[in-house]
């Protein structure tokens, strides 16, 4: 039922939700917070402005804009930000009236439990943004949103069992990075301030969760901040709790945390709170040799167990393959097997057919080899047939017998090939060494020449002289063979040069030549030629032109002349020009590439 004398603003904004398309309800939702913020905080038109908001359904509203996806709300993150704030304060102070159970059984964890899901979203944004800029406003979002839900938690003490036991909440809370652990940290001790006595109704598995993680962040974070943090609320649990304090001192699971939690730096802005701590870990029976020697243990233990289970764990991809390959290799063995042996008792079964058919026909055949064979010769045919099975029989069994002597004698004779092969090495081996002593072997001094033998070598140098006189030349005729040589040197050279000057003329006629003949070849017939095509093929040299133009005279007198003039000659037969003719005709032909003289 609505109520009564309801805000106008709410009236009309309520009208403007229910009429928009949905992309532009966040948007419109932001009103809500001008109207909130008017509104003196704690009076009565407050409250009355909340009921109205409920009643209207407005709230229902901002928890479905937060269960969307902020990439397709108009405005991003700050649109949900401010709508989180709309949120928490309108459903604190809040008389839901005849409602009261759906509001505090239904509507109520969800809004708690849709603030930490848009926590886990901020922090992944958060890890995955390259810019400072961006971290910095994203990170500014998440500060917003714990404090809309801590808001709401303070003033719904109910929510904080709720929150605590959610999975959400202890993933922020294990978060690894500085600023967000640190803003998470502080509001897990701003809720225990407020009500501590939820901690113990939750479970036992996700108590120790909590006071692992933070006992983790004294011990192994860098940043002063969230260590300060959690020392500080790890204080408060076990100040607060006995039963807290009990478990962290008698416990298997936390033995040699005071020993780890005195190793912690001095002099720091904690060190009170940590002294503090220490002494309430310190009970008067604990024995300090013994925890040392836990600890050892421990560590010992640990550090095995996690180089156990990375070794397992780094092998068990190569286990999981070679496995697969095994496998999969024995599988491909026994299907080739199978297709081995199939294929074998297939050509078995043809062999055997085909044996069975040719002893058939070979019967068949002797068969109608007795029918035609004369009773008389029947004797001598088997005769013969009884030899060549003789024949064949001996012939199989010396076969036989000669290859068993071959195998047998197989061993001897690849033992003859290794001796064989190892004395070739040998003399091969036997051979360099001498061909190296040779090398290496120290200069004999030659023997000393005697008396004797030097006249002999002597009279042999002389005998040679003497039957090889050389040949002497006096000055005045070796310069006049120096200056005939000089002359026929310049002689050559000159007349080099002519020749290669002949040469290039030569080689460029030849060119000439070549091209006219393929333009000739290429020519189109008399018929075909049209326009001035027949200019082109006009000869440059003068003798040719004068050859081309008497065979042309010649060939049109031939025609011309008369039948009876023709009885006495042959095809291959020249008809004589005049010259005046000829250079009369020569006056006027054009030849191209050439001066006049």
């Amino acid at each position: 039922m609505k109520p009564t004398g309801t805000d106008p603003r709410i009236l009309s904004l309520a009208a403007e939700v229910a009429k928009s398309p949905e992309q532009n309800v966040p948007v419109i939702l932001l009103k809500l917070k001008e109207i909130i913020n008017n509104t003196p905080l704690g009076s009565s038109e407050l409250k009355k402005i909340k009921q109205d908001i409920y009643c209207y359904d407005l709230i229902q509203y901002c928890l479905l804009v937060l269960g969307q996806d902020c990439s397709r709300i108009q405005g991003g993150w700050t649109t949900v930000s401010q709508l989180t704030q709309i949120l928490s304060h309108c459903c604190v102070d809040l008389d839901p009236g005849e409602d009261a159970e759906e509001f505090y059984k239904e509507l109520l964890p969800s809004a708690a439990e849709n603030f930490l899901v848009l926590g886990r979203r901020l922090q992944t944004c958060f890890i995955n943004a390259a810019k400072g800029e961006e971290k910095d406003e994203i990170l500014h979002f998440f500060q917003i949103v714990t404090d809309s839900l801590f808001w709401l938690l303070g003033g719904h003490v109910q929510l904080i069992q709720n929150v605590l036991q959610s999975d959400h909440f202890l993933h922020l809370l294990q978060t690894d990075n500085v600023q967000i652990g640190s803003i998470v940290m502080t509001l897990l001790q701003n809720i225990l301030q407020i009500n501590s006595g939820d901690l113990l109704r939750i479970e036992g598995k996700i108590l120790h969760s909590i006071l692992d993680e933070v006992i983790f962040k004294i011990l192994s974070t860098p940043s002063p901040v969230i260590r300060s943090t959690s020392t500080k609320l790890l204080l408060l649990m076990a100040e607060s709790h006995q039963e807290i304090l009990i478990l962290l001192r008698l416990s298997s699971c936390y033995k040699g945390l005071r020993s780890l939690l005195n190793k912690q730096e001095t002099g720091t802005e904690f060190s009170q709170e940590l002294t503090q701590l220490v002494g309430l870990l310190s009970p008067q029976i604990y024995q300090e040799e013994d925890q040392k020697l836990h600890q050892a243990a421990c560590l010992i233990q640990a550090y095995w167990k996690g180089f156990q289970t990375r070794k397992r764990i780094k092998k068990l991809p190569s286990a999981v393959i070679a496995l697969q390959r095994s496998f999969r290799s024995k599988r491909t063995k026994t299907l080739l097997k199978l297709n081995r042996q199939k294929e074998e008792e297939d050509l078995r079964l043809q062999l055997q057919l085909q044996r069975h058919r040719a002893m058939r026909l070979s019967r068949e055949l002797q068969l109608s080899m007795l029918e035609i064979v004369h009773p008389g010769q029947l004797e001598k045919y088997n005769r013969e047939m009884e030899e060549k099975s003789a024949l064949i029989i001996q012939k199989h069994w010396r076969g036989y017998r000669e290859r068993k002597k071959f195998y047998q004698q197989r061993p001897s004779l690849t033992e003859y090939k290794a001796a064989v092969t190892l004395q070739r090495a040998v003399l091969k081996f036997l051979a360099k060494c001498r061909k190296r002593k040779k090398q290496l072997a120290p200069w004999q001094r030659l023997q000393e020449l005697t008396d004797v033998h030097r006249l002999e070598l002597k009279q042999q140098v002389d005998d040679y002289i003497r039957r090889h006189p050389s040949s002497q030349m006096s000055g005045v005729a070796s310069k006049e063979l120096h200056a005939q040589a000089q002359e026929q040197l310049q002689h050559y050279f000159m007349g080099r040069t002519l020749e290669e000057r002949a040469q290039q003329h030569r080689e460029a006629l030849m060119a000439q030549i070549s091209t006219n003949i393929e333009q000739l070849m290429k020519a189109p017939s008399l018929k075909e030629a049209e326009g001035k095509e027949p200019e082109l093929f006009l000869s440059r040299s003068r003798p040719v032109a004068a050859k081309a133009k008497q065979a042309h005279l010649t060939t049109l007198k031939h025609i011309q002349a008369p039948w009876w003039k023709k009885l006495g000659e042959e095809p291959g037969d020249e008809i004589d020009v005049p010259k005046d003719e000829l250079n009369i005709e020569l006056g006027t032909l054009f030849i191209g590439g050439t001066k006049p003289p």
